[in-house]
């Protein structure tokens, strides 16, 4: 290697490292900012050392709408979650087992259809047929929209946990009498636990942090979720009230990493099901 060969080298490495180190540093700044923010006296839209208190945090344990809205997210969160994981097995299965005639052609168009009709797309439509239902200003209409839309790729995922699954195992257990749903509870859910739970977290991640559908569905503040009270924080003035935005924030993205840190360590995510060799 020539000397010309090793300098170029060596500045291909450096120019390498600091495009990734201003990369991470373009992305780390917002999340330093939501760290420190909460603490700091008079926070400002720029990041800087905090001067530290704890008043922000005791005004916001004030705000009923604040707390109230955090309730709610969690009752959408937890009721479209269990509906999806529910409806998503039962239904993985019976297509994971069933032959029917075109069945994977109809789970992919089910997963394409999903993905180019989102929400937004198809809400005049799901106004509609909520409000010919009766279920505007119904948290159970958010949870039934919400869970309609995630179900295609919940059922797409759990699919490919369920079929990695024995076989012989279901058989073994129809010899001794069981029955088809004493299978799926006692033998196939244990199997797939882990797409259970990626697929848990999944759909509650999407609902904690959706917007449209709630600011939608929902009239009455009072039943509004956190993703849609933290537009209403504001000053007198009519400025961002940054000190109760940044501490409502941190307090609002902690429920979901702390379930995403505690699923992740006890099942891991991993995108195929059957029993560990």
């Amino acid at each position: 290697m020539t000397p010309t060969t090793g300098v170029g080298a060596a500045v291909r490495v450096i120019v390498r490292y600091t495009f990734v180190c201003l990369l991470l540093g373009f992305f780390a700044l917002p999340l330093l900012w939501l760290a420190f923010a909460p603490f700091d006296r008079e926070p400002a839209t720029a990041a800087a050392l905090p001067q530290f208190t704890l008043d922000n945090f005791r005004e916001l344990l004030d705000n009923d709408n604040a707390l109230r809205s955090l309730r709610n997210s969690v009752l959408l969160a937890a009721g479209t979650g269990g509906i999806v994981v529910a409806l998503a097995a039962f239904a993985a299965y019976a297509l994971s087992r069933v032959r029917l005639p075109g069945r994977d052609g109809l789970l992919y168009a089910l997963l394409l259809l999903s993905s180019i009709v989102t929400g937004t797309a198809a809400m005049v439509p799901l106004f509609n047929l909520a409000y010919e239902l009766k279920l505007i200003d119904s948290q159970l209409g958010v949870i039934l929209v919400l869970s309609g839309g995630l179900l295609p790729s919940a059922i797409f995922i759990l699919k490919d946990f369920t079929d990695t699954t024995p076989r012989s195992y279901e058989e073994s257990a129809r010899v001794f009498g069981a029955s088809p749903f004493q299978i799926v509870r006692h033998l196939v859910i244990p199997l797939i636990r882990p797409g259970l739970a990626t697929v848990g977290v999944w759909s509650v991640a999407q609902v904690w942090g959706n917007f449209l559908i709630p600011f939608l569905l929902l009239r009455s503040p009072e039943k509004s979720p956190a993703a849609v009270v933290m537009y209403t924080f504001y000053t007198e003035g009519g400025q961002p009230d940054l000190a109760l935005i940044s501490t409502f924030s941190l307090l609002y993205s902690l429920p979901v990493v702390v379930m995403f840190l505690f699923v992740s360590s006890r099942y891991g995510f991993r995108f195929h099901g059957g029993i560990k060799h």
